[in-house]
């Protein structure tokens, strides 16, 4: 026994030494963690130094990491916004998965076998490795993007497609069927039940019970809550032939909009990158290497043949939906390779005897050769390939509309921003700059990259419902041209803009905005009240000028806006003069009235 107890103490340091060492010195030279942890368990595999003889173990307890990721995906995903993405699922999704799988089970009886083994063996290609695709999201913070909803609505899809994959099998194979198997019709319906038990159960049961493990101000029982929803839904969909993947995730739709939301998240995490990491090692121990040697002519070119097959049809249908040349090459390099549900297919096609043992070897080889091969076909083209010219990037899909549309997310619309977002107003974010964009969606403030000067993108953002834009950009003539469409469009919404000066205010305001607010004006006050206080005059009263320089200059300004005359110069328009003067002779009087008050207080007070 204690021998035994040893060898399993022995297993489980070679497994935590070996990501330790290899994944922080792949990320050091550039490879990425995912191909530190597939070098790592081929190494102490059976293939390797041989301290773990069953990897398909490791395989099948580690997928939980899978499905706790999988979970954590649905946190960030309500329910609203996952049916603003059924196009995505069931339209991009079927449209990549049909052509692909078509195309591979013509290339694949071209090596000898019949429609029947390349159809299962082509089919469990289609699906792609949810834990590689989204390992790779993850790190480059790309989740939350519009490219990165699009490759999980199309992993979504796949894992759906488990249960009919594995009735085409049951169909196909050789054995005679028995009279107590379940035809296909009550396992869709088992499965349609489980589906919608889990959602009742989501929706009305799981807030009430964490809110009462909340009052109990016990961590731990809310961590052990957290773990028993993941799993428990998991269980409930693998009962009901669905993929436990499949029930963590609706799981984590139906919680994301709990106020336990992040505590869930925050509980979940460790488990989730340790059982992750724990199956990267797992498909890394399972690459046999007896079998590669055997017979890796075939096996290097089913893995060149099937990954490059995959590769165009992703690129085409990518193409067809309207990504960019550059995008649908990155999203077909990045989901080329097979999948950890091919595993599950495979072994289920041997059972039924649809494919024999050489055929499992082989294609088992060939999907985790493609799963190793994928990171660092990744890392060759970031570091070849994407310093290519950079093409004109098209803009984000508005997925989500809120009553405040804020234009132009730089130094100033930023400050904007976080005011109404802290204050508790959900605003709908536009800018240019896609790095900008980019990094507050990394951040966690939804933003989308567009050009807000096209009108057909505004009324898309939400225009003709929203109650306020917020105008933002820098660029004066088409602040102004945003404003007139806005008012054209929605007459009652409310119009705050940033004005680059005193003249660009009086065209913001002949556009029909409500408030101009002049990007350094605040600053400027600003300043000239901290000069007054450095040439030793008293805080208060420095403030007190300032507050009424701040108001009596912007009334000025809207009195100047009435007659202002673009076509005539300042000083030879007399109107403005007028105004001027006059408001610059009643400031002058009551600043000096501030100062007077100021010492005679200082003069009772001695």
């Amino acid at each position: 026994m204690a021998a035994e107890s040893a060898g399993d103490l022995i297993r489980v340091v070679a497994l935590l030494g070996a990501a330790v060492v290899a994944v922080p010195l792949f990320k050091r030279i550039g490879l990425g963690s995912v191909l530190g942890y597939l070098a790592a368990g081929l190494v102490i595999g059976p293939y390797g130094l041989q301290i773990i003889g069953d990897p398909h173990a490791i395989i099948h307890l580690a997928e939980f990491g899978v499905v706790m990721f999988l979970f954590v995906i649905g946190l960030e995903m309500k329910p609203s916004h996952l049916w603003g993405l059924r196009r995505q699922i069931f339209g991009l999704g079927s449209m990549q998965v049909i052509i692909s799988a078509i195309l591979m089970t013509i290339v694949g009886t071209q090596f000898g076998v019949s429609w029947e083994v390349a159809f299962v063996s082509s089919s469990g290609f289609v699906l792609t490795s949810t834990a590689i695709v989204m390992q790779v999201l993850g790190e480059r913070k790309e989740l939350s993007t519009k490219r990165g909803q699009k490759i999980v609505s199309i992993l979504l899809f796949e894992d759906l497609l488990i249960v009919p994959l594995l009735a085409v099998v049951t169909f196909l194979s050789p054995f005679e069927k028995t009279e107590a198997s379940m035809p296909w019709w009550q396992s869709a319906g088992i499965a349609m039940l489980a589906l919608a038990a889990l959602v009742f159960i989501g929706r009305f049961i799981l807030n009430p019970v964490f809110r009462i493990l909340a009052n109990a101000k016990a961590r731990e029982v809310m961590t052990a809550a957290a773990l028993f929803v993941v799993l428990g839904a998991a269980l409930l969909m693998e009962e009901a032939g669905l993929s436990m993947a499949m029930g963590a995730f609706v799981a984590g739709v139906m919680l994301s909009e709990s106020a336990f939301r992040h505590q869930l998240e925050a509980d979940i995490e460790p488990f989730r990158g340790l059982l992750l990491g724990l199956f990267f090692l797992g498909v890394g121990m399972a690459l046999d290497l007896k079998v590669v040697a055997e017979n890796w002519q075939l096996i290097l070119l089913g893995v060149i043949v099937l990954m490059f097959t995959k590769g165009i049809c992703i690129y085409v249908v990518a193409r067809l939906a309207k990504s960019t040349h550059k995008t649908a090459l990155e999203r077909a390099l990045l989901m080329a390779q097979g999948g950890e549900f091919a595993f599950v297919l495979f072994a289920a096609a041997l059972s039924k005897g649809v494919i024999d043992e050489t055929v499992n070897a082989n294609m088992t080889a060939i999907v985790v050769l493609s799963m190793v091969l994928t990171p660092l076909i990744l890392v060759i083209y970031e570091k070849y390939g994407a310093k290519e010219v950079a093409e004109e990037i098209e803009p984000d899909e508005i997925d989500e509309q809120h009553p405040i549309l804020i234009i132009g997310m730089g130094r100033f619309g930023q400050i904007v921003n976080d005011l109404l977002r802290l204050s508790g107003y959900a605003t709908t974010v536009v800018d240019l700059n896609p790095n900008m964009i980019k990094g507050f969606n990394e951040y966690g403030i939804k933003s989308y990259f567009g050009d807000a000067s096209r009108r057909e993108f505004l009324i898309a953002a939400g225009l003709e419902q929203a109650e306020m834009l917020v105008v933002a950009i820098d660029n004066k003539a088409q602040a102004s041209d945003i404003v007139h469409f806005a008012r054209e469009v929605n007459p009652n919404i409310k119009i705050i803009a940033r004005a680059y000066d005193r003249f660009h205010t009086f065209d913001l305001y002949e556009a029909g905005v409500n408030e101009a607010v002049r990007e350094t004006f605040d600053s400027a006050v600003r300043t000239g009240r901290v000069a007054l206080e450095n040439l030793g005059m008293e805080p208060e009263v420095a403030k007190e000028i300032a507050e009424y320089y701040f108001h009596a200059d912007r009334h000025e300004v809207k009195l100047m806006s009435q007659v202002y005359d673009p076509q005539a110069q300042f000083f030879k328009n007399p109107a403005l003069r007028d105004i001027a003067r006059e408001c610059d002779q009643k400031m002058a009087a009551e600043i000096q009235e501030i100062l007077v008050r100021a010492k005679e207080k200082e003069q009772e007070e001695s």
